[in-house]
């Protein structure tokens, strides 16, 4: 593996980290989830909504306000996250 792949592999060990402390349980109570698809090579995070979270009017909302800042918090590297189908 090259250092960047460890890199790569090691930010998103930290971005699921965070997610399952800070992020999931919060959407798991009000019926969501998400997954974590990806992480580009320009550290943007792209994540699947999942359950009550599909389709929701807030889930603009909650990914930027929520999810993003939480992420951003604690990972300063990524630079924004996506919703991927």
């Amino acid at each position: 593996m090259t250092d960047a792949n460890l890199q790569r592999q090691e930010l998103k060990q930290r971005v699921e980290a965070v997610l399952d402390e800070h992020v999931r349980p919060n959407l798991r109570a009000d019926g969501g989830d998400l997954e974590l698809v990806d992480i580009d090579e320009d550290n943007i995070v792209q994540v699947r909504l999942q359950g009550a979270c599909q389709g929701c009017s807030s889930a603009s909302y909650t990914l930027t306000m929520g999810v993003e800042a939480t992420l951003k918090s604690h990972v300063p590297e990524i630079r924004f996250i996506e919703a991927v189908l």
